[in-house]
């Protein structure tokens, strides 16, 4: 997917954005599905796509290992330089950017939109133990961010809610979130924030302590 950009990127950072170059973020908890869907919507745009973790380690932007967590800690600033680059000598007119930590390391002159995924935690345990393989503290810390709105709050502290759209993906095919994506971005569906409180109704049916253990 790298052959659609100019690859001579030159060293200066990107003030500012071609009116007509959309950079949309899909943000959110791991394992809720943001790569799928974001695959997605870059296709049916015909759009750039990047991939935080893969040019991470494409590109050594990793600072250390967590083993703990069984993670690795980027460096932002080097991240947040070579996105400035690659957006700005790409010839896409639409740019995807794919990441849990896309609201801190792409630059808030260049976004245009930020969709944050949220997965209702019953279903979100199961896609992380069955799909993700996460167990043990990594399982437990991920939940509860999903849980207390971790992803949608670091959005709305860099951004306002006009660009913020929080999208509820539980039961959802990948296929009918993306359209979701593509509704906001055409103008037919308004963006939204405050869609699910996944505390609230956990703590009604009882199951907070069984879920919330962080």
């Amino acid at each position: 997917m790298r052959s659609v950009c100019n690859k001579n990127f030159g060293k200066r950072i990107l003030s500012e954005v071609e009116e007509f170059k959309r950079v949309i973020l899909i943000t959110g908890t791991p394992c809720v599905g943001k790569t799928s869907v974001a695959r997605l919507v870059t296709y049916k745009l015909n759009a750039f796509y990047i991939n935080l973790t893969e040019l991470a380690l494409r590109e050594n932007l990793i600072l250390k290992e967590d083993k703990e967590r069984g993670s690795r800690i980027v460096d932002e600033d080097l991240m947040r330089e070579r996105i400035s680059e690659i957006v700005e000598k790409c010839d896409k007119n639409d740019v995807v950017v794919d990441g849990h930590y896309a609201v801190s390391v792409v630059p808030k002159e260049l976004t245009t939109h930020v969709f944050v995924l949220r997965r209702n935690p019953v279903e979100l345990k199961r896609f992380m133990t069955e799909r993700c393989g996460f167990y043990g503290r990594k399982l437990w810390e991920n939940l509860a961010s999903e849980i207390l709105d971790v992803c949608l709050t670091d959005a709305l502290n860099v951004y306002e809610k006009e660009k913020t759209c929080e999208l509820n993906v539980t039961g959802k095919s990948i296929e009918e979130v993306a359209n979701e994506v593509l509704a906001v971005l055409k103008g037919s569906k308004k963006c939204r924030v405050g869609v699910v409180d996944w505390l609230g109704e956990l703590e009604n049916e009882g199951l907070l302590d069984e879920y919330l253990k962080i």
